[in-house]
């Protein structure tokens, strides 16, 4: 079949069904591609029912193509702290006792602290070429605040810390990649390893901080920029091709967790193709979670400060060296080092990502009953439809405004007047779509699933112009709200002024009291279902 461009029709006859199946989760192991797959695009079959709203529209693929699984939604949050308060009488108890302790240990972190900020600033300083290694002098200076970063620790209760195993050299392995809990282990791994890092722009104006890991040649990326992290990667292979660069480190899941599972890996250490050593941390613990989660940070350090001893442990695991087929394949290298470090820390894999994050934090802005419901594993859903987290926030946006119940369902009424659909068969045909459960209410990971979907679809784009052009009976390039009544006549018959109107408004993408071409295709693409409203009127009759 040729490529789809403006000049195809856009109604096919005798199209085969798309089918959203709903499937048993497959614990996150298949959702990257398998060697040789990785370039290619998952494929949907398609069509739903005899009544679907989108038959026509949704591009054509073949019967062998397997269907986009839309999986029920997963019980586990990696990213929920166990104890995030204080309870028990134990633990009320212990924090009594250990505030004389903690604010011993408070001095001793900010001595620390401004003592190695100073050696950090000397060792900086009227050091111009950063593009090149810290000459040897600034290094040994910078030994200082190594010392001065485990009395931190040293200070956060971590008196003694149990090793495993042990470093490779940095000639045979020149990247570490580990599992990522609390803040702690870049502390941990600075005073051990001394490496550099990868880590996000904004940590370069935390204060202290910031000047620390500049002294480490830290290698700056925007996680939302193609380019940076594209620039990431070509860093990343200099530093690890030249031995007077230090060892690099990266956490590859990209945020800390709990612990107890481990998260999809990101593929920035895995690209260049060196040898990698695995490290895994643990923080046993009973009464205490040290891990970085649902929890401020100034509560975790009190935490940290008003106990007796806080256990840490870290094993280094055996080099992992690509084969040549896994040197060319960054996916197949992240899989065996994820699995490496997974059955050391015995756990299971999934396909959350910061993504997941990034909705759990939204959620919880947008003050929705149980946040943790609106986490997609969104690793396999950005795999399936190629779209970013920014976008997926943006769904959620949409779906909160349609009051989801404690559960985080949404029924066809709330779900008919946040796109201003009234209820007819189309209306009901868009909704069913999602329900594929035929629960009469929807979940946003369905709605996430079926938006994407329609919006990565090969015609969407062309559909969306024709259906403006359409509309815009006069050319004036302008839909009026009568042009837009005429339309709807084919679709939604019999609509009053009111849900004119509604839609009208809802089309009218920056308020200006008019539809231009940019405000229709900006309003289609945070609302990709109601393509369906629009494409049937383009059908030859």
């Amino acid at each position: 079949m040729s490529d789809p461009d403006l000049s195809s029709p856009l109604i096919q006859q005798r199209q085969p069904e798309v089918v959203i199946s709903i499937d048993h989760d497959d614990g996150g192991k298949d959702y990257l591609p398998a060697v040789g797959q990785q370039n290619q695009q998952p494929r949907v079959s398609r069509g739903f029912q005899s009544d679907n709203p989108f038959v026509g529209f949704l591009s054509d693929a073949a019967e062998s193509h397997p269907p986009v699984l839309c999986p029920p939604p997963t019980t586990v949050d990696p990213f929920r702290n166990d104890t995030p308060g204080v309870s028990g009488l134990y633990e009320a108890i212990k924090i009594v006792i250990c505030l004389p302790i903690a604010l011993l240990r408070l001095v001793i972190f900010g001595a620390s602290l401004a003592v190695g900020y100073v050696a950090t600033k000397l060792a900086l300083a009227g050091w111009k070429d950063k593009h090149n290694p810290m000459p040897r002098w600034r290094c040994r200076v910078m030994w200082v605040t190594r010392i001065c970063t485990r009395c931190i620790l040293f200070s956060f209760g971590y008196h003694w810390i149990r090793r495993k195993g042990k470093p490779a050299r940095r000639d045979i392995a020149p990247i570490v990649v580990s599992n990522h809990v609390s803040f702690i282990e870049p502390i941990f791994f600075f005073y051990e390893l001394s490496p550099t890092i990868v880590a996000s722009e904004s940590h370069d104006s935390l204060p202290f901080v910031g000047t620390i890991i500049r002294a480490m040649q830290v290698i700056y990326v925007n996680r939302f920029s193609q380019e940076s992290r594209k620039n990431a990667v070509h860093e990343i292979k200099r530093k690890a091709s030249c031995d007077r660069f230090p060892r690099l480190l990266l956490f590859p899941e990209g945020t800390t967790t709990n612990g107890k599972v481990l998260i999809s890996f990101q593929l920035g250490a895995f690209i260049p193709g060196y040898p990698i050593q695995p490290v895994v941390v643990r923080y046993p613990h009973v009464h205490f979670d040290q891990s970085w989660g649902n929890i401020s940070l100034s509560m975790l350090m009190f935490r940290m400060f008003t106990q007796f001893h806080n256990f840490m442990e870290v094993e280094y695991l055996p080099v992992i060296y690509p084969s040549d087929t896994q040197k060319q394949n960054a996916v197949r290298l992240s899989q065996k080092t994820s699995h490496a470090i997974a059955t050391s820390l015995n756990v299971v894999q999934t396909a959350h990502s910061y993504g997941d994050l990034m909705l759990l934090n939204r959620a919880s802005e947008l003050k929705l009953e149980n946040p943790s419901n609106y986490m997609v594993e969104m690793a396999k859903v950005a795999s399936l439809f190629h779209i970013s987290s920014l976008e997926a926030v943006r769904y959620l946006d949409t779906f909160s405004s349609m009051n989801p119940d404690s559960s985080g369902r949404v029924t066809l009424h709330d779900f008919l007047r946040v796109l201003k659909l009234k209820p007819c068969t189309l209306s009901k045909g868009i909704f069913g779509f999602i329900d594929v459960e035929k629960a009469g209410s929807i979940t946003f990971r369905q709605f996430l699933f079926a938006s994407a979907h329609v919006s990565t679809q090969p015609l969407f784009q062309q559909t969306c112009e024709l259906a403006f052009s359409h509309c815009d009976a006069d050319g004036d390039g302008y839909i009026s709200i009568q042009e837009l009544g005429d339309a709807l006549k084919h679709t939604m018959p019999n609509s009053n002024k009111e849900e004119i109107q509604g839609m009208y408004i809802l089309l009218d993408d920056d308020e200006d009291q008019r539809i231009s071409k940019d405000d229709f295709l900006s309003c289609l693409r945070r609302n990709p279902l109601l393509i369906a409203v629009f494409s049937p009127i383009l059908a030859p009759t």
